[in-house]
């Protein structure tokens, strides 16, 4: 773990990124993520993975300032596709006002993008996944199942316009959202990408030292994804979630097995998940919606019972 007096939030309670203090008025966060593609057109990858990167800023209540690309690309593939992929990178960083400028590229055997970014906070305004407080309500501003219809789509069976959707929510940025919640002030945040639901939840209980009851039928949960469990479509890294939060979920025994790897499954550019007191909550709800953020879903609560362990009723 390391320690600094500048250091607001480092590496030990697993957020979301890193809060360094320059003075009094101004700390950086910084952050760093990439993956590999998750659509076949490069312009959407780019434009994806670059939302993906830029949420974790979001997420701890800042503001995008400046990032660098990083890439890993097949030196036998078109340099048009690269071109498409930052281009849609440079797009998306535009939108939320952040500027690209420059980064690093080396040969890979397969595809790799996303942004190293740098934003910032007043010092103090920083939000963590670590201060969730008893009594807290927890509201979520995507519906979960990327990882679900994007897997699909690499089988050849996800309908175009379920995955047109899919990829529209993906390429939503969590500005609206973040924005929202520092004028409403709230206890706590984490956005929901690889881990899942569960995995960045767990993250919050166990920073905060608290425990959570999640409503799975309240969670919302993108067209299309019912169908493809049906089919048995299932990303690794779903199951790989579940196992991962094994010894820290209570499952209500009526819930299926569907249902509790939709509640693992792996997102991407997924939405935030607030902590916020119950006095506030409404306030919440109305600010997202004035920052036209579509889903605005209360999901569960925070407990002082279970520090640690979350419960998921039916």
């Amino acid at each position: 773990m390391v320690s600094h007096p500048d250091l607001l939030v480092g590496n030990d309670t697993g957020d979301d990124a890193a809060v360094y203090r320059l003075d009094k008025n101004t700390a950086i966060i910084v952050t760093v993520d990439f993956f590999t593609p998750i659509t076949d057109d490069p312009y959407e990858f780019g434009v994806i993975a670059a939302a993906n990167s830029l949420s974790d800023v979001y997420a701890m209540g800042g503001k995008p300032l400046v990032a660098l690309n990083i890439v890993g690309f097949p030196a036998e593939l078109a340099v048009d596709m690269l071109g498409d992929v930052l281009k849609g990178g440079y797009d998306k960083a535009a939108e939320a006002g952040c500027l690209i400028v420059g980064g690093h590229t080396v040969d890979d055997s397969e595809p790799k993008y996303g942004l190293s970014v740098v934003g910032l906070i007043e010092p103090g305004k920083e939000v963590s996944n670590a201060k969730a407080q008893p009594g807290d309500v927890l509201v979520l501003t995507k519906p979960i199942g990327t990882g679900i219809i994007t897997t699909g789509c690499k089988q050849g069976i996800t309908p175009d316009d379920i995955l047109k959707n899919a990829v529209d929510v993906m390429a939503t940025l969590n500005k609206g959202a973040a924005e929202a919640m520092m004028r409403v002030g709230i206890n706590s945040c984490t956005d929901i990408t690889g881990f899942g639901l569960m995995g960045h939840l767990r993250g919050m209980t166990r920073g905060s030292k608290v425990g959570a009851i999640i409503n799975a039928s309240d969670v919302p949960v993108l067209p299309g994804v019912w169908d493809l469990l049906g089919k048995n479509v299932v990303p690794g890294g779903t199951f790989r979630n579940m196992n991962g939060v094994e010894d820290s979920v209570d499952w209500d025994k009526s819930l299926t097995d569907q249902q509790r790897l939709l509640m693992c499954d792996a997102q991407t550019s997924g939405g935030l998940l607030i902590s916020v007191t119950k006095d506030k909550v409404e306030k919440l709800l109305s600010e997202l919606e004035i920052s036209g953020v579509e889903t605005r879903v209360i999901v569960g609560e925070i407990t002082a019972e279970n520090s640690g362990r979350i419960l998921v009723k039916a």
